[in-house]
């Protein structure tokens, strides 16, 4: 008995049309919340179908899987669109780097020419480890303040400033003993707040309640009067329910608005990469460009972020 070939592809189609619809349900369950990761590899696996369908006059199987790739897309497209306005600036543009370097399989090599070459101000590596630190005592050279604990574990966490720290603290958010840091960094003309934090993976009920627990009590950490940068890989998409609602309690803006999607993991799977890593900021600081840094021998690729901080005139507009 043979099987048509317009049914095997709408086996595929089926699947990714009932993935779509889990990913709404991602506050209820941690595994229908996975779902919400991969929009965009829906979208075009849908779309794909949808017009092999259509140009097949197989009309109604076409609209359905347009129709969702559709609905994926009206989820994803609004991070191409910023909202921005011109902002007045207090001085030259500084720029802040997030890197997950793997604390398995990194190159320390690799890792030290992606530092040199974006030179960032502040600078957050993670899944750094004793071992990482020793690879990275190069760094005091052109960041000699900083605030690290190292673990053997994926959770490492380090931040390196080329301007003072006035205040640094590891801090241990929700009930998963996980590193963050909060600290105020001197700029000169002002100081700014930088966080940094690492949330566990959703790859269990359990890992998944947790990185939720964290991101329920990060807002405590955010409020300030200062200028805050957030940097992290958070193991989280952009359109996942959880992360819009860090958004909405802490009043963060993602940097990637207006850039797109710009995908950091995995390095090594193209067809699954996914934004993961994150710099999210206050509104009285205006992002000048953002961009992905090259493979550095990770499974992450870097996060680079050139920003200002808005004038007090410009941050009332």
């Amino acid at each position: 008995m043979s099987v048509s070939p317009w049914v095997l592809l709408m086996a595929p189609g089926i699947v990714v049309c009932l993935a779509t619809i889990f990913g709404f349900f991602g506050r209820f369950s941690w595994f229908m919340d996975l779902f919400s990761h991969f929009r965009v590899q829906y979208f075009l696996v849908l779309i794909f179908l949808g017009l092999s369908f259509l140009v097949t006059r197989h009309k109604r199987t076409a609209v359905v899987f347009i129709a969702f790739a559709c609905i994926n897309l009206a989820i994803v497209l609004p991070i191409y669109f910023s909202g921005r306005s011109a902002a007045c600036e207090t001085g030259p543009a500084l720029r802040a780097m997030l890197l997950n370097v793997n604390v398995r399989f990194g190159d320390p090599e690799r890792v030290k020419q992606a530092i040199r070459e974006a030179d960032p101000d502040i600078l957050v590596l993670e899944e750094i480890s004793p071992q990482w630190v020793r690879d990275l005592r190069w760094l005091a050279n052109s960041h000699p303040y900083s605030c690290f604990q190292p673990r053997a574990d994926s959770f490492g966490i380090g931040l390196f400033s080329k301007f003072p720290l006035t205040e640094d603290e590891i801090v241990y958010i929700g009930d998963i003993k996980v590193p963050s840091i909060v600290a105020t960094v001197d700029i000169g003309r002002e100081k700014i707040r930088v966080i940094a934090t690492h949330p566990l993976p959703p790859t269990s009920a359990a890992y998944s309640r947790w990185r939720n627990d964290q991101f329920e009590r990060l807002p405590d950490y955010v409020r300030s009067s200062l200028p805050t940068i957030f940097l992290g890989d958070l193991n989280v998409t952009p359109w996942n329910y959880h992360f819009k609602r860090l958004l909405r309690r802490t009043g963060l803006i993602n940097s990637s608005q207006g850039y797109g999607i710009q995908p950091t993991w995995p390095e090594n799977i193209p067809l699954l990469l996914i934004p993961l890593d994150y710099c999210l900021h206050s509104p009285d600081i205006f992002v000048v460009s953002k961009t992905i840094g090259t493979d550095v021998g990770s499974d992450h690729y870097p996060v680079i972020v050139d920003f200002t901080i808005k004038t007090k005139q410009s941050s009332v507009q």
